[in-house]
């Protein structure tokens, strides 16, 4: 076997240590009840009263993405609920690696949980990274659109990522992209010009009767170009955060875990009629 094929059937081991340095260590789910969210008593109020589900990026899960995000909705009087998917066998905390297809299945089952849980008729997903697009096969092909009223997408691929180039090299390197699919098919699935990228964005990037947030980075340095996050169609509102305030130079992770304008920014979209502006000034609200 050629070395660059053995290094290749290793590069989801090499990516997921690479995760270890980047992302929070991994927390006990009981934690996400205990700081308020997953809470299946939790029924929506009058103010608000579509439960958020918030869904994970590749290698997160349903802890450690949202230690950030959660408690800021949950404290603002959301009900607030996330769930892991993607799941890979053998393989703890990390997920986001299954064929996104059947991720949108686990999406969908959850979804139904939550809104037999609350009582709601509709429910409000925010989802980062591949988390912010794999929602869109579950609006598109299996029904969500009937249970969904707005999708916010933080930092989503899309239309893909080219990872600043380096998946162009693939057709250069016989049986890759087959290696890369059958260890992670969750990150093929992310390539642009992938065939479950093909069928997602076919006939149009929206459906109908749902409201589509993108929030972006021009220091994005997972999904490149960051633009291949932007949306078209009816309902879409792409925002870019350095418009927002142009000092902030969170990427791909930041604007995610942390970054309190795009937190602010994500509660305007889950309720627009009450929206305020987001400016730099937004870290302290």
């Amino acid at each position: 076997m050629l070395p660059w094929k053995r290094l290749l059937r290793s590069v989801s081991a090499l990516l997921m240590a690479a995760a270890v340095a980047t992302v929070p260590a991994a927390t006990a789910h009981a934690e996400s009840s205990s700081s308020g969210w997953n809470d299946w008593t939790c029924k929506p109020s009058a103010a608000h009263p579509r439960p958020v589900v918030l869904v994970h990026g590749t290698f997160g899960n349903s802890v450690d993405n949202w230690l950030g995000l959660a408690p800021y909705l949950t404290a603002r009087g959301y009900c607030v609920f996330s769930l892991d998917y993607g799941q890979l066998p053998g393989v703890p905390f990390f997920h986001g690696l299954g064929p996104i297809d059947k991720s949108a299945e686990q999406l969908d089952a959850y979804v139904d949980r939550v809104l037999a849980a609350t009582g709601a008729a509709e429910a409000d997903l925010v989802g980062h990274s591949q988390g912010g697009m794999m929602p869109r096969y579950y609006l598109k092909f299996l029904g969500g659109a009937a249970e969904v009223n707005a999708l916010v997408g933080i930092a989503p691929d899309n239309h893909g990522t080219t990872l600043g180039g380096l998946t162009r090299l693939l057709p250069y390197f016989p049986g890759a992209e087959d290696l890369l699919s059958m260890n992670t098919p969750g990150l093929a699935d992310q390539i642009a010009g992938s065939a479950f990228l093909a069928k997602l964005n076919q006939g149009g990037d929206t459906v109908p009767g749902v409201r589509y947030t993108v929030i972006a980075t021009k220091y994005d340095e997972v999904v490149t170009p960051y633009s291949s996050g932007w949306l078209q169609g009816p309902d879409v509102r792409n925002v870019l955060l350095q418009n927002l305030c142009a000092v902030d130079l969170s990427e791909h992770l930041a604007i995610g875990l942390f970054d309190r304008i795009v937190f602010h920014e994500v509660a305007n979209a889950l309720d627009p009629a009450h929206a305020t502006p987001s400016t730099c000034a937004s870290v302290f609200s």
